[in-house]
């Protein structure tokens, strides 16, 4: 079985109202780029990585007018993709929705939110993703109000047997956007890495959960975040990275992933990436390491490849032009993916015959 998380910038700019793709060539929300031959790159990327499910981050919208199921399932119609099944969670306003599209022949897949529905009123437990959370944010002896921008998407998959847990997530943006001098640079990075922290002890919360009733678990998404990314992270003592895998914790409660592992090791030096953006003062291209796949100790044990599918750095894309230059057109992050051999699903579930399918 193959996962994959795959950040999709502006995916919803591609659909009409009714969630029909636009294959036009007005621009798209990506530099250069018709909207025609960002939905024709994100076929090529789609059918290449071959995955039986994708997490899919900046999923179309979901709102009165919008449907980003239909969107997305229509997608997938118009490329033939085997991956044609959409499943969304919680909505939010951003236009930016957190989905997964799988193979129904091969997963099937409900969402399975957790926690109590405090509907929108304050706890300090256990709240449901999409309902508030209080805690202390500055340190004040009072409780501040935090809520999800993007509320986690939790899944219950089966597949091959196995039964797990997925959360799908899309965390706090620490960008300080629309800042007018340094002032407020310097307050809204704070403020904003503030809120990241919180929703990341959040999540971990409901992490611990399941790692305590041994449930296989894999939390995947864009986290924007790492060790290293800014100069703010030295107020705060530590990322959000480390917060999720729970570096401080048992060993028994330690999320996985070897290239969170690398980045945390290797502050100074090399380091995997998975999303390339153009700055342009001056000109040039930042890269940087935002989108993970964490699993828990036992799916861990079983021995999981993991793969960024990045156009320079992994050989098997660069060695291909035609997925090398989709990669770059189709959006500014790269999917990353996870496969577990059929021999890790029937250690995690009762033996199942499923379908398998060839990768590259």
């Amino acid at each position: 079985m193959r996962l994959a998380s795959y950040n999709i910038e502006w995916f919803n700019a591609l659909f009409d109202e009714h969630g029909h793709p636009l294959e036009d060539n007005a621009p798209s929300s990506r530099y250069e780029i018709s909207r025609a031959d960002q939905l024709a790159a994100l076929g090529i990327v789609f059918t290449a990585i071959n995955a039986d499910a994708v997490l899919v981050i900046e999923a179309p919208d979901q709102s009165t007018s919008r449907s980003c199921v239909k969107a997305l399932e229509n997608f997938a119609r118009l490329y033939d993709l085997r991956t044609r099944k959409a499943l969304i969670g919680f909505s939010n306003e951003t236009q930016q929705e957190v989905a997964l599209l799988y193979d129904p022949d091969v997963i099937s897949a409900r969402h399975d939110p957790k926690g109590n529905a405090n509907g929108k009123t304050d706890a300090v437990d256990d709240p449901r993703f999409d309902g508030t959370l209080r805690m202390d944010l500055d340190i004040d002896g009072s409780l501040d109000t935090v809520n999800f921008a993007k509320p986690p998407l939790e899944i219950a998959l089966r597949a091959g047997g196995a039964v797990l847990r997925l959360i799908g997530v899309h965390m706090k943006s620490k960008a300080p956007h629309g800042v007018r001098n340094p002032a407020q640079r310097l307050r809204l990075s704070i403020e904003n890495r503030r809120k990241h922290l919180a929703e990341c002890i959040w999540l971990r919360r409901r992490v611990v959960k399941h790692l305590r009733a041994g449930e296989p678990l894999i939390v995947l998404g864009d986290f924007n975040d790492g060790p290293g990314l800014d100069d703010y992270e030295q107020l705060f003592g530590r990322s959000g990275i480390e917060i999720v895998l729970g570096l401080d914790g048992p060993e028994t409660e330690r999320l996985f992933d070897p290239h969170a592992q690398l980045v945390i090791g290797s502050k100074q030096g090399a380091r995997p990436t998975s999303a390339r953006f153009y700055l342009s003062d001056p000109p040039r291209y930042f890269s940087s390491m935002l989108d993970y796949l964490m699993v828990s100790p036992d799916i861990a044990a079983l021995g999981p490849r993991w793969r960024i599918w990045h156009p320079f750095d992994d050989p098997g894309c660069f060695r291909v032009p035609d997925l090398r230059d989709a990669l770059l057109a189709a959006s500014d992050h790269f999917p990353v993916s996870i496969d577990l051999s059929d021999a890790a699903l029937l250690a995690l579930g009762p033996p199942h015959r499923a379908k398998s399918h060839r990768r590259v």
